[in-house]
């Protein structure tokens, strides 16, 4: 990579530029004095008139001096300062002009000079020729880059990864789909086990679901199984302004494909390029269709592609081309469908895995209130909730640290520094109230009150947050009613408490006017009307559904909208009379919501159970200092746990240094041990020699190796001894020499 960054470096450009900028400098420093510069006919005319007193030449210029200047001879001569000059452009001519003028005695001649042309003026004519044949080639190359990219065009954008790390256990709450998956895992893991039984595993498999259940995640772990490559590439990549260009990219996607068999091709969003054909506005082959008829030859038709698994993502099959889903293509279709409550507590855990989680949290539960949410949805809860602790400086995060995190992601975050009177909190306080009374005393639906607030988030003014503590597959026209009743709840502690209603209600008629409609003219719950289906509020899709629209008379719309005004109006009285028998809780609630602005479902359930205001308010403020003093110790704990990390790294350190340092410490000692050994070896090998010498005997002296020798101090006493009896030997010597 950086040898390629390297030779892609613009040196070439660089280089002229550095020349040119030279180039330009010389230019400008040449006719710094251009305003002197007169013309050849012009000097010679000043000549004749009289006007020029002196003047000088080097090279082919000619310098003069004005009779009339302000110059002393003095500064033209020797400062080299002139009036004017005049280039001949070449020497020979200027020579001779100022030789004919000075033998007629027309003006003064100081000295002649004979200098030749600059080393850049001589180069300047070849630079220049080399200039213009690099900048061509410089714009060669610039377009052959440019026809380059245009050739690309048809290159495909897929991305290619090898050694996928994500297995099956990195996903969660789809227990069914990787079973489905385990074949084509196997299949790439050993496709002769299919082959020799004649077995034929499908080509194509379309994942189905919503936005976040985890489609694309589901397809890279069944690579990371196989152990094959994995390209993956949004169905959008395939698309371009230009004709032809996506079928292209197509033949080429598979093409690489086939080098790398097995291996498996993910295209997400395949309804970018996979619509149903003809169905445009004019009917007209663009250039999705043709894409499209690319995708459907490569996955089944005359091309062989055994080994290469295509596997497609979308949430919109309905719009899906016929001949893209028949047998051979995409001929499996599995729905990831969103997790329930088992499922949601193991994506829970999957996540919380690596963050600081309080012991009191209860995975379960927050599987429960999680209704509905899919993978993605839970990580960025979790994610909230991770950042709600840290930006409060806790070490750890609690129960309603994810509460938080569940109410910012749906509704928004809070808006505690908005300006709300008085009288509106005590508004708000009785209409959350009357929704968590209602939705707590529902005998159809079980529904589990999470949290009450009268902070106004995101466009509300004030929420309550309820839950099912079950998944239901559908529901009943009994439950279906309660639901409506819980939304008018707040409607109903209005109109008991003040006698009047407010806008705060209309998000809540909204929604349980449309339930009475779809039980109306979806559900077929209408006594009047019947089991008749009258076309719901689903999207169109344009070109093929403009001339399927169901037609519906004015008589049944009249129907339809008495039947949804009855429900309506029956399900506000019930709630009034449900709430009239609770009107000591309802009070009760509305004076908590005004003091701590936010209850939870253990102060709803000890509201419902005829706890005054005053033991509720008690036992939240004590939880809250449970809370902090839960936070205090996971804040030592985490101090003390750093502080121990901290000495066992110092320690390790100061064993290190000690090590090294003993290893150095042993080398040099060793070193001189051997020195100091060295030394007095050769100390005693030349005191022997010296004895030798001395005695000159014939008795044979052992010289004892140098590894044998050791370090010690001399004695003194011995050397002199030693001495006395050499000396006494030699002087008996002399005397029997002598003899």
């Amino acid at each position: 990579m950086n040898e390629n960054k390297a030779r892609s470096f613009p040196w070439l450009t660089i280089v002229l530029l550095i020349v040119l900028v030279i180039i330009l400098a010389w230019s400008l420093n040449s006719n710094s004095n251009s305003d002197k510069e007169i013309s050849r006919n012009e000097l010679i005319s000043q000549v004749e008139s009289g006007q020029v007193a002196e003047v000088r030449t080097k090279g082919s210029i000619i310098y003069g001096l004005y009779v009339d200047s302000d110059l002393t001879q003095e500064q033209f001569e020797n400062n080299g300062q002139y009036d004017f000059f005049v280039n001949c452009g070449y020497a020979s001519e200027a020579l001779e002009l100022v030789r004919s003028w000075e033998e007629t005695g027309s003006v003064v001649v100081f000295k002649t000079e004979a200098v030749g042309e600059s080393l850049l003026s001589q180069m300047l004519p070849y630079i220049y020729i080399i200039l213009l044949v690099c900048l061509a080639i410089f714009v060669i190359n610039m377009l052959r880059k440019m026809n380059g990219k245009n050739m690309d065009f048809g290159k495909n954008k897929a991305r290619m990864e090898g050694n996928l790390r994500v297995r099956f256990d990195d996903v969660a709450g789809c227990e069914e789909e990787k079973r489905e998956m385990q074949e084509i895992v196997e299949f790439l893991k050993n496709p002769k086990k299919f082959t020799d039984l004649g077995a034929r595993i499908p080509k194509g498999v379309l994942l189905v679901g919503p936005p976040g259940t985890g489609k694309t995640l589901l397809a890279k772990a069944i690579a990371g199984e196989a152990g094959v490559p994995f390209f993956s590439i949004t169905g959008s990549d395939f698309v371009e302004m230009f004709v032809g260009v996506g079928a292209a990219r197509v033949r080429d996607l598979f093409d690489t494909a086939k080098k790398n068999m097995p291996c498996l091709i993910f295209i997400d969003e395949i309804d970018a390029v996979g619509r149903h054909r003809g169905t445009g506005i004019g009917n007209t082959n663009d250039e999705r269709e043709q894409t499209l008829n690319q995708l459907l030859v490569q996955m089944d038709g005359f091309e062989s592609s055994d080994g290469i698994v295509v596997i497609a993502a979308t949430n919109r099959p309905d719009v899906l081309d016929p001949a893209l889903l028949r047998a051979g293509r995409f001929d499996r279709q599995i729905v990831v469908n969103r997790p329930d409550v088992r499922g949601r507590e193991k994506i829970l855990r999957l996540y919380a895995k690596g963050k600081p989680f309080s012991d009191k949290i209860n995975f379960a539960s927050i599987a429960r209130i999680l209704s509905g949410a899919t993978g993605a949805d839970i990580e960025n809860i979790l994610n909230e909730a991770a950042i709600l602790a840290a930006r409060d400086n806790r070490a750890i995060i609690t129960q309603s640290d994810i509460m938080e995190g569940i109410s910012k992601v749906t509704m928004g975050p809070q808006k505690r520094s908005a300006v709300v009177s008085e009288e509106d909190k005590r508004n708000t306080a009785y209409h959350e109230a009357g929704h968590a009374i209602i939705a707590r005393s529902c005998e159809n639906i079980k529904d589990e009150v999470q949290e009450v607030s009268i902070i106004p988030r995101g466009r509300a003014g004030g929420y309550t947050s309820h839950a099912p503590t079950e998944d239901y597959m559908q529901y009943t026209r009994e439950q279906i009613l309660d639901h409506i009743r819980i939304a008018m709840g707040g409607r109903a502690a209005e109109i008991i408490k003040f006698g009047r209603i407010a806008t705060g209600a209309s998000s809540d008629i909204k929604h349980a006017t449309s339930l009475a409609r779809s039980m109306v003219t979806e559900y077929g719950m209408s006594d009047k009307l019947g089991p008749v289906y009258y076309g719901g509020e689903g999207e169109m899709f344009l070109g093929r559904d403009m001339q399927s629209r169901n037609n519906i008379s004015e008589h049944t719309s009249e129907l339809i909208d008495t039947e949804v005004k009855a429900i309506l109006e029956n399900a506000l009285e019930e709630a009034i009379t449900l709430l009239r028998g609770k009107i000591k809780v309802l009070d009760n609630m509305a004076t908590v919501l005004l003091e701590k602005e936010t209850i939870y479902s253990q102060d709803v359930d000890e509201l419902l159970a005829g706890k005054s205001a005053k033991v509720v308010i008690k036992k939240i403020e004590e939880r809250d200092q449970e809370h902090e003093e839960e936070d205090r110790k996971a804040r030592e704990e985490k101090q003390r746990r750093d502080e121990e990390l901290a000495r066992q790294e110092k320690e390790r350190i100061e064993v290190l240094r000690n090590s090294a340092m003993a290893a150095f410490n042993g080398q040099s000692t060793q070193t001189s041990n051997d020195t100091a050994a060295k030394a007095d070896a050769d100390a005693k090998q030349q005191d022997i020699e010296t004895k030798a010498t001395a005695t000159k005997s014939d008795e044979p002296i052992t010289v004892l190796e140098e590894g044998n020798f050791t370090k010690s101090t001399p004695n003194t006493k011995d050397t002199d001894e030693s001495n006395d009896k050499s000396d006494a030997k030699k002087q008996d010597k002399d005397d029997k020499t002598s003899a």
